[in-house]
């Protein structure tokens, strides 16, 4: 059996490759995940308990438009 190594080098590069971009694009999504969520993550209230709580919102010529549409993800609103 005869091994090209040339082929062999540049199939090892695309898996290289592969996996390098495959690597960053998990940590690029996993960051984007990380700032959209909210910060202060609370449990779900059991039993009877109500968990009140008000927004602070700030006057709309304050937010820059990143922060107004990360406030559309996280809020939902």
């Amino acid at each position: 059996m005869i091994i090209s190594v040339p082929k062999t080098v540049r199939r090892l590069y695309f898996l290289t490759l592969l996996v390098a971009l495959s690597c960053l694009f998990y940590y690029l999504l996993s960051w984007a995940g990380a700032w959209l969520n909210p910060l202060d993550r609370q449990e779900i209230p059991e039993g009877t308990a109500v968990r009140a709580f008000q927004y602070e919102y700030r006057g709309e010529n304050k937010l820059s438009p990143g922060e107004r549409l990360r406030l559309y993800y996280w809020l939902g609103e």
